[in-house]
């Protein structure tokens, strides 16, 4: 059960008039989740008066083209697909600065077998474990995962079966995603215990590069 404190509550649209206006569209939802909604109606409704507020005369002619671009900026030229070049690199001696280093670098110390997935994944692990107590930036650490994939990766390359710039790179995803055995929660409560057994897309993309 969400707890929500009662002056917030006593702020939101009511819930009951959410879920009969629901009905007409044959949809259903728990009072976690009507919660959530009204927090996206209030947050939406002021967004609205806002609007409204703003003062727009009858000489102003209406937008006939969207263009989101800022007055005055020129976008880049179309430089195609990226073409990221391993750097070939020596190991750091102190595990923080292997922590810092980029993918082409990381890569790099792969694929000279200077440092294993393995090696590599259990030092992000570690600092998940150390730092998120204070940066909040992981909702489910797929541990055994991880471990499981990093060790395919090395077995791999020991064999000389070298996939890419990404083969054995630790990676993270925000957990919109979904794969077999883990909750995806999509950032919210109501769906903190939420279990869609598939793999997405581009996790299973990240898979198959390697990663």
């Amino acid at each position: 059960m969400v707890l929500y404190a009662q002056e917030e509550i006593a702020t939101l649209p009511d819930t009951a008039a959410i879920s009969t206006s629901l009905k007409t569209l044959g949809l259903h939802f728990d009072s976690d989740e009507l919660m959530q909604m009204g927090r996206s109606i209030k947050r939406n409704v002021s967004v609205y008066q806002a609007i409204r507020e703003y003062p727009v005369s009858n000489a102003v002619s209406p937008a006939l083209l969207f263009n989101p671009l800022p007055v005055s900026f020129t976008p880049l030229p179309d430089e195609g697909l990226n073409n990221w070049s391993i750097i070939d690199t020596e190991r750091p001696v102190l595990d923080k600065d292997i922590a810092f280093m980029t993918i082409p670098e990381l890569a790099g110390l792969i694929k000279s077998q200077q440092i294993t997935s393995t090696e590599l994944t259990l030092l992000y692990i570690k600092r998940l474990k150390e730092y998120d107590d204070t940066l909040r930036c992981v909702v489910n650490l797929t541990e055994e995962l991880a471990i499981q994939q990093a060790a395919r990766a090395d077995e791999e390359i020991s064999r000389g079966l070298y996939r890419g710039i990404l083969h054995g790179i630790p990676y993270g995803v925000k957990d919109l995603l979904s794969w077999p055995g883990y909750p995806t929660t999509w950032g919210a409560f109501p769906y903190q215990d939420q279990m869609l057994n598939q793999k997405a897309t581009v996790i299973r993309k990240l898979q198959d590069a390697g990663a």
